[in-house]
């Protein structure tokens, strides 16, 4: 009755209904050709790394400029990729799911004059604004989640990171010279908003510890049932102690049950869970989306630990390039990262990589484990045979 008699008229629910609210429709968006061809496309090619061709049955043709992006830009840089879409695209662009810029123009002279501009294009200390590439067997841009600049939970960061491996990827993102794309993804922390845990290479942020219960505070900021229910593990507890000889309601955390999420910190923030010790990144391996060849696969951990080394991350830098360029001397045209490890024999993997195998990299998850992965504790590698 309340709608009734606020106007509402349940026979014509329509009715004075404001629909224009949120966004507009994608389709309004599109390039004139792309609209005008949807669905009807012939074929496309890469013309050559980071330059696509895309051929309609009526003959038009389009031509896309992909150049790696960042997934925080000033606002100067939004507007300056703004001004090349209107200059040569019509005012049209677009951003692809791994933060990469692509420009959308129809003709080989624009295309031309597209790329010469993008390259010109570069930073007070000489690196270029937007680089191209990320298309076919390369390294495209690395997908990655908030980091320090926004997140409350993470363990490491998350543009610095990627910042620095891509700086050391950069070769391999401007050309194709790879047996088959390589997708590298970072997650700040174990709840990985980004696609870590199917990536050819994941680097995952990790907390080792407990989060610390500031019990004078707990009572007065948090609500105490809150904090119990976010723990997925229930290793948070009720309690009472005694600061300052005042009785206060609190909560205690059994450690060996923490899976150190940070979801409580997320309902209280008295129980803080960074720690510049315990903090720091797992580097995960031989996950994909892909149905091509072989299944999707998660990532396998294959370095439980590597230290926060800020700002350039180098011990993180130099695993994540030598397990490439290994890959890149041993796999076969077309296979992924993981298609070779299974190949070859994960065993053999660690050895090309020079990376140590200790009980942290062994498959336990229980479930998926009888079925799909290794259910052996017995394992074959094959230094000692060479030695």
């Amino acid at each position: 009755m309340a709608f009734i008699s606020s106007g509402y008229n349940p026979d014509k629910p329509m009715e004075g209904r404001i629909t224009d609210i949120g966004p507009r429709h994608f389709e309004e968006f599109y390039p004139p050709v792309i609209k005008k061809n949807k669905g009807e496309w012939d074929y496309h090619e890469i013309v050559k790394p980071g330059v696509l061709k895309h051929v309609a049955l009526s003959g038009d043709v389009v031509y896309t400029v992909r150049c790696g992006g960042a997934r925080l830009m000033s606002v100067t840089h939004v507007r300056e990729i703004c001004e090349i879409a209107d200059k040569y695209c019509g005012g049209h662009l677009r951003f692809t799911t791994r933060n990469n810029i692509e420009f959308m123009v129809e003709t080989e002279a624009a295309l031309d004059a597209l790329l010469a501009d993008l390259a010109s294009r570069k930073f007070a200390g000489g690196s270029q604004k937007f680089p191209v590439g990320g298309t076919g067997a390369c390294v495209s841009n690395i997908v990655h989640t908030q980091g320090y600049a926004h997140c409350h939970t993470p363990a490491t960061d998350a543009s610095g990171p990627v910042k620095a491996v891509m700086d050391e990827m950069f070769e391999y993102f401007q050309t194709m010279s790879l047996p088959a794309m390589v997708r590298i993804s970072l997650a700040c922390c174990l709840n990985m908003c980004g696609a870590v845990h199917c990536s050819d290479i994941g680097i995952v942020g990790i907390h080792r510890k407990p989060p610390i219960v500031e019990h004078d505070r707990l009572d007065n900021i948090c609500e105490v049932p809150l904090a119990i229910a976010a723990c997925p593990t229930g290793a948070i507890k009720p309690a009472k102690i005694e600061v300052e000889g005042k009785k206060v309601n609190t909560v205690a955390v059994n450690a060996s049950r923490c899976m150190y999420c940070g979801n409580c910190y997320t309902m209280c923030p008295a129980m803080p869970l960074a720690s510049g010790e315990g903090d720091g990144i797992v580097l995960m391996v031989g996950g994909k989306v892909s149905n091509r060849i072989s299944m999707p696969k998660f990532s396998k951990v294959v370095v439980a630990y590597i230290p926060n080394e800020p700002p350039r991350w180098p011990t993180l830098t130099k695993m994540i390039k030598h397990i490439v360029e290994v890959y890149a001397a041993n796999a076969k045209k077309y296979e992924r990262l993981g298609e070779w490890a299974e190949r070859i024999g994960w065993e053999k993997f660690f050895e090309l990589c020079d990376l140590e195998f200790s009980h942290h990299c062994i498959d336990d998850f229980r479930d998926p484990a009888y079925y799909t992965w290794r259910q052996s504790s017995q394992f074959k590698f094959t230094k000692h045979i060479e030695a």
